[in-house]
């Protein structure tokens, strides 16, 4: 191995060293549904703020191992109700395909809980606009721990393994 050779390993080892450790490479909406059943009448029924009810779900999948690209989608369900009535009904999925630098033992965290902090605010941003578009309030929705749903998530999996096990 010549001087050039050696100096062209060590600038591709430093490049790699410098790389971002989560790189977005795309984001896209896999699916959107939204349901408002009593427009246009629902607007003056709600006597005051609506009851809403959030469900998360994360995923996280394998696109390509040796380049370690990932795919990343969190499912979103929001329910909005006013006394017996629905509001409004939307599931949105969005996703990320990323690519990580980082060791093996950090892929998970940071695909289950950095990629969905990153992504959320454009999941945010979407809902907002359209509840709005369509004629309601906007909802903004509040920010999720997402450390905190990977460690229920952990708990949980701990769990069941203990409970095979016996």
């Amino acid at each position: 191995m010549g001087k050039e050779d050696k100096k062209e390993t060590v600038i591709k080892e430093k490049t790699e060293q410098m790389a971002a450790p989560v790189q977005i490479n795309m984001q896209y909406i896999k699916d959107l549904s939204f349901e408002a059943p009593s427009m246009p009448f629902m607007p003056s029924e709600i006597k005051g703020a609506p009851k809403i009810d959030i469900g998360v779900n994360i995923n996280a999948g394998c696109v390509n191992k040796k380049e370690k690209i990932f795919t990343v989608e969190l499912e979103l369900k929001v329910n909005a109700k006013s006394d017996d009535k629905v509001v409004f009904i939307c599931e949105l999925t969005y996703g990320a395909l990323v690519t990580l630098n980082v060791p093996d033992e950090h892929v998970q965290p940071l695909l289950l809980v950095e990629v969905p902090h990153l992504i959320f605010p454009y999941i945010r941003s979407i809902i907002a606009n359209i509840t709005r578009e369509s004629g309601l309030v906007p909802l903004t929705l509040s920010p999720i721990d997402f450390a905190a749903l990977y460690r229920a998530r952990i708990l949980k999996e701990q769990e069941n393994k203990a409970a095979k096990a016996n």
